[in-house]
């Protein structure tokens, strides 16, 4: 069954990106994950994704002009997954990334799903105290491709 309409209400100018926004996205994701460099073997992975596919796809939100954030979400049997979030350095600490996770949890509701879920790495210490403060909780850690992956989950109200 299809999700319902997008009716999700959005943060200011938020939008689907388009294949247009693939340079000013990978930008961001490279400024935003430049701090990760020093602490970690190899480069975020998110700094190695190809977003072609997502952005061809609609799974990929984006705001600002120029960009500021991006937000990848894929919806899953049972959850919501985000896939990524990043927020441009110049634009973090003033609740950005706050309003796309709460879009994204508005995103599941309206597909009827009660499970959010993420995954990050265990030296982004500080995004783990981030979703921690909004409501997810480990629930797995493990190694893979090369990164010590931290996974996380929500539970939604019904």
């Amino acid at each position: 069954m299809p999700p319902p309409p997008d009716a999700t209400p959005r943060p200011p100018g938020l939008r689907r990106a388009s294949a247009a926004d693939l340079p000013a996205i990978n930008a961001l994701i490279d400024a935003a994950y430049a701090r990760y460099l020093s602490r970690m073997d190899k480069p975020p992975g998110p700094m190695l994704r190809d977003y072609a596919p997502s952005l061809q796809a609609g799974t990929t939100w984006v705001t600002g002009s120029p960009i500021t954030a991006v937000l990848t979400l894929y919806p899953r049997d049972d959850h919501l997954l985000i896939e990524n979030i990043a927020v441009h350095p110049d634009a973090q600490g003033r609740g950005l990334g706050r309003d796309l996770m709460s879009f994204a949890e508005q995103e599941a509701a309206r597909r009827g799903l009660t499970r959010m879920a993420l995954v990050t790495h265990d030296v982004m210490t500080e995004n783990q105290a981030i979703y921690a403060h909004l409501g997810y909780t480990e629930v797995e850690r493990r190694a893979e491709d090369g990164y010590r992956r931290i996974y996380m989950e929500k539970r939604l109200p019904e």
